[in-house]
């Protein structure tokens, strides 16, 4: 049994938490905000808060179309749906709490201040510091929204995305600058709450990350469009003015297909340009922690830092990794095993994405461009959503399954499925991915009808017999 100290509890820092309790480790859990980390309290679950009633208020409008009259007015109550969120967090974060309380876990309330792999400084809000003292430390502190000096937010105008989900009305217009996951989620969002919205982005196209592929980033853009929002990419943001009840915009165009003006003017911006890592005051340059040149956590394959002892996981250790939740979940667990005689390497090989627009984005394993650049023999098939029966009884025909598949071995590299349910869809791609199946294993499966999954299934058929 060790005695192990955990900064942070979000779904990284709670899952180490719960994870070394059970392996019988004596657990402490330092947190300075509340319980669940930024996920839990200002990122994936308000967000899919926020969407869920989006979706809904987009069918109230388009309710003729179901057969159904009566009023289609229907607006959205922020006040409401603050409350409403409010209610989700509450109920979710009393879970982890109760778990923690079940699992003999405890929770020390304070900034954490890494001194050794042995010692932690904890100071609470009224200043007093109390040392935590143990046999190792893991890291989870997360990251906070990156802020530019073009655009410095002032949370009432020119925003963050933790702000963003913290207002008490809609804008009538609203720019969003950076066309990344949040950036995207966030424009669907507000799209369908009624607000005029415009999405800015510096590269030359929507969700320019590379497991992302090209053809459901262009799909995406082109579904966005449709819906009004306005999209430019290749077109970055100089500086902003703030004045009279309005944000004027100063963009330049790195493009000549770019058709933003000079000045946009809108109620509010968004700043989504990505997130920078959450550690001032946390000891990393006298404890011996080695960063990177941007302040993000370096490790080795075993998710220990340059001091013994130390592990960090979870957004602190940037980009170069995977940012996001349900890859937090597995580091935790992966440093948690790395406490005892094991020697588990952290494995990033097969990660899926799960992004929630309007319509919604699922992937999983190679990208077409990805399996080219590695040399691989590949055929690329395709099926459109609109080809399955369900999604014209959901009257949600916009989307694209779309599957990289080995020409040799007829295994799956890769799938990409942009429609509705996406996000949920792709859990039986990884699976089988993982598995190593052929697209033969999974056209031999037998897909319930009418479903959106089976477009998974006719996939892999069409594969079959290409």
């Amino acid at each position: 049994m060790k005695k192990l100290t955990i900064i942070g509890s979000g779904p990284a820092g709670y899952t180490a938490a719960f994870a070394a309790a059970r392996a019988g480790h004596a657990v402490t859990l330092v947190e300075s905000e509340a319980i669940g980390g930024t996920c839990l309290n200002s990122g994936c679950i308000p967000t899919k808060t926020f969407k869920s009633s989006a979706d809904i208020l987009d069918k109230f409008r388009h309710m003729g179309e179901f057969a159904i009259t009566g009023s289609s007015q229907a607006a959205i109550d922020m006040a409401r749906l603050l409350e409403r969120k409010t209610s989700v967090i509450r109920l979710l974060a009393q879970g982890l709490e109760k778990s923690c309380a079940h699992l003999n876990v405890a929770v020390v309330r304070g900034r954490g201040h890494l001194v050794s792999a042995r010692q932690v400084l904890v100071t609470a809000r009224d200043g007093s510091v109390q040392p935590l003292d143990g046999d190792a430390v893991i890291l989870a502190v997360g990251s906070r929204p990156m802020e530019l000096s073009a655009l410095p937010t002032d949370r009432c105008r020119i925003l963050t995305s933790d702000d963003a989900l913290n207002l008490d009305h809609v804008p009538a217009s609203i720019c969003i600058v950076g066309g990344g996951v949040i950036g995207c989620e966030m424009a669907c969002i507000f799209r369908a709450f009624g607000a005029e919205v415009t999405v800015i982005e510096g590269q030359n196209r929507l969700l320019p990350l590379p497991a992302i592929d090209e053809e459901i980033s262009k799909l995406l853009q082109r579904e966005m469009k449709k819906a009004g929002i306005r999209v430019e990419t290749g077109v970055t943001v100089s500086r902003a003015e703030v004045g009279d009840g309005i944000v004027r915009l100063h963009a330049a165009a790195g493009s000549a297909r770019a058709s933003v003006p000079l000045k946009l003017e809108v109620e509010s911006v968004l700043v989504t340009v990505g997130r920078v890592p959450d550690t001032t005051g946390l000891g990393l340059d006298t404890a011996g922690v080695a960063c990177d040149p941007r302040g993000w956590v370096q490790t080795d394959a075993f998710l220990e830092t340059s001091v013994p002892g130390v592990y960090a996981i979870g957004d602190i250790l940037g980009p170069e990794k995977i940012m996001l939740a349900h890859m937090a979940a597995v580091e935790a667990e992966c440093a948690v095993a790395n406490l005892g005689q094991q020697s588990v390497p952290c494995d990033y090989s097969l990660v899926p994405s799960a992004i929630f627009t309007t319509p919604e984005i699922g992937c999983v394993g190679l990208t077409e461009v990805q399996a080219l650049a590695l040399g691989r023999n590949v055929r690329c098939v395709r099926l459109h959503v609109r080809e399955l029966g369900k999604a014209h009884a959901m009257g949600e025909i916009a989307g694209l399954f779309k599957l990289i598949v080995d020409a040799e071995s007829e295994t799956i590299l890769g799938a990409h499925i942009c429609g509705p349910h996406a996000t949920d869809l792709v859990a039986e791609a990884a699976l089988a991915i993982h598995m190593g199946a052929s697209v033969e294993d999974v056209a031999r499966t037998i897909h319930a009808h009418p479903t959106l999954a089976e477009g998974f299934g006719d996939l892999c058929r069409i594969a079959r017999l290409a």
